[in-house]
């Protein structure tokens, strides 16, 4: 049926509904209502209740109405979300992610990362709980054989916050199921470790203790208690949380998040771009600025700090299902399924916090498993089973959907190894001036 013709059934309805209405109207007024003795109040009543029906199909034509004459207003964001969508992707709906990119109300805007890190009221940042933390973090007297510190995987005075292995060591050399992601700029994410677990730097810094692969010790209890034995701690503490207080774990986590938060990198020729210098960027790394939202990575790193996972979004959508795409090329190679994340155990894509990208040039290797040491490949395969994406001349994404029982093929425009270039150039210009000039130092 054409608009014409729903204009005209429109037209007859409301005209029979005024109808209908009028003589129940006055069937109720003059005979019903009068037969039955009722009042005033419970004759419009008994007019209604005879009358549901009208009311439901007047709802009806005003929805109808609506969509007739407002057809932009109504569906024109559902159409534009739906077209900068891949086709034929499927997301599950819990991590979809408004693409404000592409087909948008609005554009993405770009941000800097702020230069000082937020705090919780109850634990504000003081010079004496960072200093009490920075000592906190690198002593090796927090784990069970006093041989790992916080430092041991996440170096930052001569490091970029990791220790570069695929996965870390902790006591008796024993090696731990997942890469140590970098600690600076962590104070800016909303949940900690790759799987999100931990809310805060404060209930992260409980966890790596007490993980019998890493610090190993037997309860937070005996943690407090090896700080307390340990008498030169006593002033650092009264510093910072007054004289003669007792050591407690929250006091202990307190000082080394405090730390953390100092742990921020403000200095990246990104942030100079942004804030007005033209030329902090050069020719490739603006190409790949422009990729880097167009083929749609900003939907999950976003923000000042790469991260749909940080504090700056007040509804922060913190975990994505990873592969998105089966993509027997990559998954396999770098057993991007044999961890599960978040999800359930045995499952066949992983749910996993998403990660910054702060720094991401000076911190291979990469993902949960470490199992990638190039940046290019890692650009390489996040376009692929992420976003959908062919690389050259690959092979297509073939898409099988068991419900409709039908196979199809998403023809997305396939990105050129020069793209991944310059995607990979701009990811550099993330990197912090002082920790690129560390990593050169002899």
């Amino acid at each position: 049926m054409g608009h014409a013709g729903l204009s005209g059934f429109m037209n007859v309805s409301i005209a029979m509904l005024v109808i209908g209405f009028t003589v129940l109207l006055l069937m109720v007024q003059f005979e019903l209502g009068p037969m039955g003795k009722l009042s005033g109040g419970r004759k419009w009543l008994l007019t209604l209740i005879l009358g549901s029906g009208m009311v439901a199909f007047s709802i009806k034509l005003i929805v109808i109405a609506t969509l007739l004459n407002f057809p932009k207003q109504t569906i024109g964001a559902h159409l534009r979300a739906q077209q900068a969508r891949p086709p034929h992707a499927t997301v599950a709906p819990q991590y979809a992610v408004y693409d404000r990119s592409v087909g948008g109300s609005k554009p993405y805007v770009w941000q800097v990362l702020p230069e000082v890190a937020p705090a919780p009221a109850w634990n504000p940042t003081t010079p004496e709980k960072v200093a009490l933390g920075e000592r906190l973090f690198h002593d090796t007297a927090l784990s069970a054989d006093r041989t790992v510190s916080c430092s041991s995987c996440h170096e930052v005075r001569q490091g970029a916050g990791m220790d570069g292995r695929r996965t870390s060591l902790g006591i008796g050399g024993q090696s731990g199921a997942r890469n140590a992601p970098t600690v600076w700029n962590a104070a800016f994410q909303s949940v900690l470790f790759w799987d999100g677990r931990a809310a805060s730097l404060e209930e992260q810094a409980k966890g790596p203790p007490l993980n019998p692969k890493e610090m190993g010790m037997p309860s937070l209890e005996a943690l407090v208690q090896r700080v307390r034995e340990e008498v030169s701690y006593r002033e650092p503490f009264d510093r910072a949380f007054g004289v003669g207080r007792p050591i407690t774990i929250t006091q202990i986590v307190a000082a080394i998040a405090a730390y953390e938060r100092t742990l921020i990198t403000p200095d990246a020729p990104y942030d100079r771009f942004v804030r007005g210098d033209a030329s902090a960027l050069n020719a490739a790394q603006l190409r790949g600025m422009e990729l880097f939202q167009s083929v749609g990575c900003v939907q999950c790193h976003s923000g000042p700090n790469f991260s749909g996972a940080s504090v700056f979004d007040k509804a922060p959508n913190t975990q994505r299902l990873f592969p998105v795409f089966a993509s027997q090329r990559y998954v396999e190679r770098y057993r991007l399924t044999g961890d599960a994340g978040g999800n359930a155990a045995g499952s066949k894509q992983g749910i996993w916090r998403i990660p910054s990208l702060r720094n991401v040039a000076l911190t291979a290797p990469y993902f949960h498993n470490g199992s990638v040491d190039s940046l290019a490949e890692v650009v390489r395969i996040m376009a692929t089973v992420q976003r959908g994406k062919r690389i050259g001349g690959d092979e297509r994404t073939i898409v099988w959907s068991r419900q409709d029982r039908t196979l199809t093929r998403a023809d997305a425009e396939p990105l050129s190894e020069r793209d991944v270039q310059d995607i990979v150039a701009f990811l550099k210009s993330l990197s912090s001036d002082t920790l690129l000039a560390r990593s050169r130092e002899p």
